[in-house]
């Protein structure tokens, strides 16, 4: 971009200015709520407040939810596939006002996952992939099995595993050999083959799992239950006792179960099975988490063995200095049932926690933000700097946005950073939005850098003002047709 020193000067100032939000970001504690519940094929209630706790003071960095038995009849399911499936539709358009972004989703038949952050996190999480693993029918049907995603969160990789695993009393061995196959199988990047849920930092296992109380009769269990006398029933519980023998149970952590049990209740209740069948309570629903423990020394090996281990022995040793240079801890603040929602047979499980990591980084990967006034009475033009080097490449792109998108499809219009270049020096890049694709009537908006290599959101400006047409207002223009225009541009 060809100015003189003023005017560059001035140009870099506003691309400052656009990483306002950064600012926000160097706390190093973030909050997680995460939800985990078995939806039994119901339609979504028409409130999740309570659910999300969208009233508390204390509002969430992430949220990660997790649903199991989401209908998935053959014509549902293609229909939720070409649109969007009505829990995704509810959960986002409940988080976007309030500045939530969908970062990932993944659904495998009746499994669906789903994560949100605040938009000033976004930049920072990158490295985006996910998998499914199915179990259902020796390992053909999506009806049990597990959905995950894996990401990097300024720096430290995590990952959530959403699973169903097999149901009845009588199958806690299979239910742990489904998890340990699941955990061996998912493999996120096939270039990589050390890259699974097993070599992420922190590890969030949860969902339907439906592991039983056994051996107390329903009558004790009731009584247990009615005077939440929980702790009685502890020790009965299959997971609880699974893991005094499994080792791969062993490396995983849970809150105590200071709730009642979340399985069977009949519909629009709080009672539990009442039908002929009259099926014990449990705590089928469940949030664990792991978080890797250092490697220990490696032991000295044999001449033959040291060439083919080396790339594995400074791997390991890298990835411990990284854990020693930049320790990452998780507190479980609360962990809890919510009675409110009856849609399902299944209460909703919630847990709340503190993540404290130092960042790997601060900055983003990319500065960018409008140039000048915006309207569409005039072509606009974007400006973006790279802070470092980056995989960019001719089909990155950057989106314009109303402020409380709630993804990253969600698009008013979008320009080609190559393409539709205009002027570049060694700072800053200079690309053309046409004015055709700029909303008639205005409002708030962001511009949004895509990086189709990393499969993510780089950079975000500032919030700015789109001013509303003053050529659509002269010719006569109704608000209410401008709003038409408006609602067909942004379409």
């Amino acid at each position: 971009m060809e100015n003189d020193d003023g005017t560059k000067e001035d140009t870099q100032s506003q691309v400052n200015n656009s990483v306002s939000m950064e600012n926000c970001c160097n706390e190093d504690t973030f909050r997680l709520h995460m939800v985990t519940w078995n939806v039994a094929t119901a339609d979504p209630p028409d409130d999740i407040s309570s659910l999300l706790h969208l009233n508390s003071p204390k509002t969430p960095d992430l949220y990660v939810i997790g649903l199991q038995e989401v209908y998935a009849a053959p014509h549902r399911f293609i229909i939720d596939m070409a649109v969007e499936d009505s829990w995704s539709h509810l959960f986002m358009s409940s988080l976007a006002p309030r500045g939530y972004l969908k970062v990932s989703s993944i659904r495998m038949q009746g499994l669906l996952l789903l994560v949100f952050s605040k938009l000033a996190h976004v930049p920072f999480i990158r490295d985006i992939q996910d998998t499914y693993t199915r179990t259902g029918i020796f390992g053909y049907w999506g009806n049990k099995g597990g959905v995950s995603i894996r990401l990097s969160f300024y720096g430290h990789m995590l990952c959530f595993l959403n699973c169903h695993l097999a149901a009845h009393m009588q199958y806690a061995s299979q239910r742990v050999d489904e998890f340990e196959y699941i955990l061996d199988t998912q493999t996120f990047d096939p270039k990589r083959p050390r890259t699974s849920s097993t070599t992420s930092r922190l590890v969030f296992w949860f969902g339907d799992l439906n592991f039983r109380i056994q051996d107390h009769g329903m009558h004790f269990l009731r009584n247990c239950i009615t005077s939440h006398k929980f702790n009685l029933l502890w020790s009965k519980d299959q997971l609880t006792m699974m893991k005094k023998k499994e080792a791969v149970l062993q490396e995983f952590d849970e809150g105590p179960l200071d709730f009642q049990p979340t399985y069977k209740f009949d519909r629009f209740s709080d009672r539990y099975d009442s039908s002929g069948k009259m099926r014990k309570p449990a705590w089928t629903d469940r949030i664990l988490w792991r978080v890797k423990p250092k490697e220990p020394p490696p032991e000295e090996e044999k001449d033959e063995d040291r060439d083919s281990g080396l790339d594995e022995k400074n791997t390991k040793q890298q990835q411990q200095q990284e854990e020693e240079e930049f320790p990452l801890r998780l507190k479980q603040d609360s962990y809890t049932s919510n009675m409110e929602y009856g849609v399902s047979d299944h209460k909703p499980v919630i847990g709340i926690f503190t993540l404290e990591l130092r960042k790997m980084y601060e900055t983003p990967l990319v500065r960018v933000c409008a140039e000048g006034e915006w309207s569409a009475d005039f072509d606009a033009m974007v400006i973006y700097s790279p802070l470092q080097p980056f995989p960019s490449s001719a089909w990155d792109w950057i989106g314009l946005y109303k402020v409380g998108f709630r993804s990253v499809s969600d698009y008013i219009t979008y320009t080609w950073v190559k393409d539709d270049e205009v002027s570049f020096n060694d700072e800053l890049t200079q690309v053309y939005v046409s004015k055709d694709e700029i909303p008639v009537l205005g409002g708030e908006c962001v511009l949004c850098y895509y990086c189709s290599m990393l499969q993510c959101i780089v950079g975000i400006s500032s919030p700015f003002k789109v001013q509303e047409s003053k050529v659509a207002v002269e010719e006569g223009l109704a608000p209410e047709n401008i709003n038409g225009l408006d609602k067909a541009t942004a379409s």
